[in-house]
């Protein structure tokens, strides 16, 4: 049972790790576009 807690263990880090690493190095910069819609307002006076 003690080796199954340390597997499920190893794994939640192993995991972590993983995940901090794409975090930090993998490629996550937005794609940019410009959008230009016109605004119609509408103000009585």
């Amino acid at each position: 049972m003690v080796r199954l807690i340390k597997a499920v263990l190893f794994l939640a880090l192993l995991g972590f790790v993983g995940l901090a690493g794409y975090a930090y190095l993998g490629d996550m910069t937005p794609n940019r576009s410009e959008v230009v819609e016109p605004v119609e307002l509408n103000v009585d006076r």
